[in-house]
């Protein structure tokens, strides 16, 4: 049965930011921002709330995630969505991935896919690295 996870924190206190060995997604602090494109709360619950389920498991090796959403053409319209998301991984590179769509939700659910592929190959790098 699968186990489900916390959405990742808005802030956290700075002594929380300075313990080491987080282990809950809840620890992890989220940045979430917008240029040009509006987020209402729900956006950034949805968010917060698809980063604990796509990273909560790699929790151990994450230290912030940020995510910014822009709209890139205006009011033109068109593919202009765009969703960037960085995670800041412990002793290992930042993995940063970007997804454009039409829709600000289809941006933000392409960005979390790609991001926990990617944290994923990172992870399992460092692992098979260390044997």
């Amino acid at each position: 049965m699968a186990r489900k996870r916390a959405p990742f924190a808005g802030r956290i206190a700075r002594p929380a930011k300075l313990k080491r060995n987080r282990h809950a997604s809840a620890d992890i602090p989220a940045y979430i921002g917008a240029a040009g494109a509006s987020l209402d709360a729900g956006d950034r619950a949805y968010i917060r709330r698809k980063l604990g389920m796509k990273l909560g498991k790699f929790a151990r090796a994450i230290e912030r995630v940020s995510v910014r959403v822009r709209d890139v053409n205006g009011p033109r319209g068109g593919v202009d969505k765009l969703c960037a998301i960085k995670v800041v991984l412990v002793r290992l590179p930042s993995v940063v991935v970007e997804q454009q769509h039409a829709s600000l939700q289809g941006a933000m659910d392409g960005a979390l896919r790609r991001v926990a592929v990617a944290v994923r190959r990172s992870v399992q790098r460092r692992t098979t690295r260390a044997r």
